[in-house]
This record gives C-alpha cells, sequence and structure tokens, in this order.
C-alpha cells in the first residue's frame, strides 16, 4: 500500500468561486487541505500555443486502429504528461471528447494525449484496460518525441474513462489488463504518479442500481453490453475492491464531481474518497454547485474553476 499520509478533502464549490472545507463526515481527524502551490517546473498561469498532431498507438484484435491526439505545448519543455481516457459509458466516444480540457491543460504546459478506448460493442472488459494499460508504457517510451517528461506522468479520465483511471492506477499489474507487449521495453510499467478524475464511474453497480431505479433503459444496457459476464460488474468495481481489502496501489486522486449529477450520483463519490482514504490514500474531492455530468462540455464559471482546481492539484504532484 502506499505510505503516504492520509487525508480526505472535501470541498464545495459555489457559484462565486469561492471554496469551503466540508465536513470529513465518518473520519475521525481533521484533514489538512493540500496545499496547491505551483514552482517554477510547471506554473498553471502559463499560456502556450498548441501544436496537435495525431498518430495510431496500437490496433486492436478487432482491426481497429486507435489512435493519439497529442496537444503539445510550443516550446522547449520537458513538459509534465497527462494521459487522458475519455468517457461515453464504456460504449462511445473516442479521444476528441475531452478536447476543450484537453487544450486548457496543454496551454498552461502540459503535454496532454488523448486515446481512443476499444469500446464495449467491438468487446467488452477488459478489453478498454488492456488499451489503457499498453497506453502507459507507450506514452512513457514515447513522451519524449513531443518534449514530454515520462517521469512526471498522470491520467485524467472522465465518466468510464474516470473508472479505467481508478481501477488501473490500483491493479497496474493486473494480468488481464498487460496482455499487450511493448515490444523491446518489458521493463516499462503502467504506473502513473497521480489521477484526477471528472464524474468517474467509481461504482459501476451503485450506478447500474441507479439506472434501473430511474428507468434509464440505454444506461443499462451501456452496463450488460460492456459487464460480460456479469460478475466483472464486481471484479471490475474500484469501490467493491477497496471494500474487500485487496492490495492495491493508491496514488494521490482528486476527483471533480457535479452536485446535480444524477447520472454518477454524488453519494458515489463521497464514499469513494472516504475508503479510498480509509486504505491509506490521499484523495482529494471537489463538488461544483449547479452542475451535471458533463459541465465540463460548457464553458462558464464552473467549468471555469474546474480547469483551475486541475492544473493545481497536478501541479501540486509534478512540483515536488
Amino acid at each position: 500500500m502506499n505510505t503516504l499520509s492520509r487525508h480526505w478533502v472535501f470541498f464545495r464549490s459555489g457559484m462565486s468561486g469561492a471554496l469551503s472545507l466540508g465536513l470529513s463526515l465518518s473520519l475521525a481527524w481533521t484533514a489538512p487541505i493540500p496545499a496547491f502551490a505551483a514552482t517554477p517546473t510547471y506554473q498553471p498561469q502559463a499560456q502556450f500555443e498548441l501544436e496537435v498532431s495525431e498518430c495510431v498507438y496500437r490496433q486492436n484484435p478487432q482491426g481497429r486502429d486507435l489512435k493519439a491526439r497529442v496537444y503539445r505545448p510550443i516550446g522547449a519543455g520537458p513538459f509534465p504528461v497527462i494521459l487522458d481516457f475519455h468517457g461515453g459509458a464504456w460504449n462511445a466516444k473516442e479521444r476528441h471528447a475531452e478536447e476543450p480540457m484537453d487544450r486548457a491543460l496543454a496551454k498552461s504546459g502540459l503535454l496532454v494525449v488523448a486515446v481512443d478506448l476499444t469500446l464495449a460493442p467491438q468487446a467488452p472488459y477488459p478489453a478498454n484496460f488492456v488499451d489503457a494499460h499498453y497506453a502507459v508504457r507507450w506514452l512513457k517510451l514515447n513522451a519524449s518525441r513531443w518534449a514530454g517528461d515520462a517521469s512526471k506522468i498522470g491520467i485524467y479520465g472522465s465518466s468510464s474513462g474516470g473508472h479505467v483511471a481508478e481501477l488501473l492506477q490500483m491493479k497496474p499489474e493486473e494480468p488481464s489488463f498487460a496482455t499487450v507487449a511493448l515490444e523491446g521495453h518489458p521493463e516499462i510499467d503502467a504506473r502513473v504518479q497521480f489521477v484526477v478524475a471528472r464524474s468517474a464511474i467509481s461504482d459501476p453497480q451503485a450506478r447500474y442500481d441507479n439506472a434501473v431505479q430511474k428507468k434509464r433503459d440505454h444506461m443499462i444496457k451501456n452496463n450488460t453490453t460492456y459487464f460480460k459476464p456479469w460478475s466483472t460488474i464486481d471484479l471490475a468495481n474500484p469501490q467493491h475492491v477497496l471494500d474487500r481489502k485487496e492490495a492495491v496501489r493508491l496514488v494521490p486522486i482528486f476527483l471533480m464531481q457535479g452536485e446535480l449529477d444524477d447520472n454518477v450520483l454524488p453519494d458515489i463519490q463521497v464514499r469513494f474518497c472516504q475508503s479510498y482514504t480509509a486504505a491509506g490514500g490521499n484523495c482529494t474531492l471537489q463538488i461544483f454547485a449547479g452542475s451535471e455530468h458533463e459541465w465540463v462540455a460548457q464553458e462558464g464559471p464552473q467549468t471555469d474553476l474546474a480547469r483551475q482546481r486541475a492544473k493545481a492539484f497536478i501541479a501540486s504532484q509534478v512540483n515536488r
């Protein structure tokens, strides 16, 4: 387990952008607020022009070319690296899904690489985890091509991409994820230093139960298409992994959650963050007032705040 000092921090953002420390609920000690201060290594307020390019990072067994979209700051670097896993309920979307956030992060001086993941109609779990595991290793090997510093790498994951980010970093040595070799480089692993997740499906079973309760057939089908056999909804459930007290790796994680999200309920993130902390991890949760599941897709004060807080958290990790 990670031996970093444990803390669980809960922020609620008002429409004014003000932050206040929330109660730590069932935790018996006061949580320190992390100092999200930048050093000269990475300055979140910096503004770079970008060069955007694409390449194929692998072809999946179904014959689909999985592409990486690279947002490279124009400058000398080296730049910390962010790997973006898209959402889409495991069944839809691709590397362009989080382009506004990807651009915002990259313009601050981060090499951001957004990758396609295999979709459930082509292949169910763990196919997208095989892609994700390979993508981390591939990016570590190739980051220097775009002035990236592979020693400072984290993941940004949205919704189902947040599920992938959480579980992959809890179990980076999972054999079923590591089935594709990085030719010539067996020494490169799939570990990263931190995770930023927006509207993460931290408990797929709870999200499925919510879909059933709300009679949302499309959400139900997304789950039944992806989790085959159905028992994998338990096996691949980050919350259940923590509940079972499995031996896992716990990197610092920042969760961003919409207050009005009725797709992934805020209570799911509260419980996950508490459990992650109880297991020895470092978890920060921020609830964004008046925001739904995909609020960052639209410009506005809470989107600006999400970008600001994500960059500040990244700075706190890479400027050590």
